[in-house]
């Protein structure tokens, strides 16, 4: 990198909780090279933190599903059009699309070809849903950084700049995570039970997996009557949402600790875990706790992503094992006692338990490198090469 860093400017969008946590490590690498320079788009409370600015709440893009899209579909593209004109104007040095990739990728095609270099952050499920992004991807990203050490090839065989810089999440989760002092943060008993239950952040994960999870808290507590439930709520509203569907089916006197946030404290408190598939369930691996891996959505989205899938497993423990190391119950078979038994089951079996703290060290060391600091190095380089390009 140049010492003339005064003009530079990054632009950034990620769309929801876990992008802005992860686009948060990218900026910590970022901003002692840049301390100066304006970093802006749209983003999270997280990536605040580094200055940066977001002209919309990060919320509006957080959907789930085609059709629970569509439905958002006029403000969502009013948001794109409308930063997408701003920066074909400002032209920042880089655009850095972090996830979000139904909204990010027709951005960054854009942005390329006006000349603004592209760096798409966390690669899209193409091995697990949609095989023919890939195509889609190679027009959109002049780079691309990744965070699974498989999908390196991916895209060197695609052609397209790829640097695997590993997953933010190794860094920030411990080893060995210290149950009592979570615990103890938690206000929760030293010895006993504890599960933690995650139905998504996003308002759609709620709405089709919050009572199937707590029914199936219900099972368990039914089982080991001293059994403590906490569930970590993403923000106000989600947590109002959460409150309101339990009490509509009736569930409200089944004791949950609603957590503030807190995600990862309660899964290191936590014995067993029931999650959404996503991020949050490499969390839990990184945590080294059992778990059920679920997912439900509208019925018709389903129907067009189940035929989509190309490998046997959505959840990425699982994906990175290569194997079903956790259960994964999806849609119509993740009812209430089949979630409770799959999770009973581990609680259950000490063996188990400590066969799956060993895979998910090992997963762990697989997936830790200095993520901010390498990822912000090959931004730099985007960014120089750019330069030097448009000196000659």
């Amino acid at each position: 990198m140049t010492d003339n860093n005064s003009n530079i400017a990054i632009a950034m969008v990620a769309g929801e909780s876990s992008g802005d946590l992860l686009a948060s490590r990218l900026l910590s690498g970022l901003r002692p090279h840049l301390p100066d320079a304006p970093m802006y788009g749209i983003g999270g409370a997280k990536m605040a933190e580094y200055g940066f600015v977001s002209g919309w709440p990060m919320e509006k893009l957080s959907v789930h599903g085609f059709f629970e899209a569509l439905a958002n579909y006029r403000e969502i593209k009013g948001i794109q059009i409308a930063l997408r004109d701003r920066l074909l104007v400002e032209k920042p040095s880089v655009f850095i699309g972090v996830d979000a990739p139904d909204f990010n990728f027709g951005l960054e095609a854009q942005l390329r070809e006006a000349g603004i270099p592209t760096v798409h952050f966390i690669g899209p499920s193409i091995w697990a849903w949609r095989g023919g992004r890939i195509k889609k991807i190679k027009r959109a990203a002049s780079h691309m950084l990744v965070i699974f050490p498989f999908e390196e090839d991916i895209y060197r065989k695609a052609g397209i700049p790829v640097t695997y810089v590993g997953h933010p999440l190794a860094q920030v989760i411990p080893m060995e995570p210290d149950v009592a002092a979570a615990r103890s943060a938690l206000g929760l008993p030293a010895t006993g039970r504890v599960v933690a239950i995650l139905p998504g952040s996003r308002m759609g994960e709620l709405k089709y997996n919050t009572i199937a999870f707590v029914q199936a808290a219900k099972i368990l507590a039914q089982r080991d009557p001293g059994m403590r439930f906490v569930a970590p709520m993403a923000g106000e509203k989600q947590r109002k949402f959460f409150s309101e569907l339990v009490a509509e089916a009736g569930l409200q006197d089944l004791p949950i600790q609603l957590l503030d946030g807190q995600s990862h404290t309660a899964m290191a408190a936590a014995d067993g875990v029931l999650v959404a598939s996503g991020t949050a369930s490499l969390e839990v691996a990184l945590y080294k706790k059992p778990m059920v891996i679920a997912y439900k959505m509208m019925r018709a989205s389903w129907e067009i992503m189940r035929h989509m899938s190309y490998q046997p497993w959505i959840g990425l423990p699982n994906i990175l094992a290569r194997e079903f190391l956790v259960p994964e119950l999806l849609q119509h078979n993740a009812t209430p006692q089949a979630l409770a038994d799959a999770l009973w089951t581990q609680l259950e079996d000490p063996a188990r338990q400590a066969m799956l703290r060993q895979r998910f060290t090992e997963m762990h060391h697989t997936l830790l490198r200095d993520t901010a600091g390498e990822s912000a190095q090959a931004v730099l380089q985007v960014i120089e090469q750019n330069r030097k390009q448009h000196q000659r």
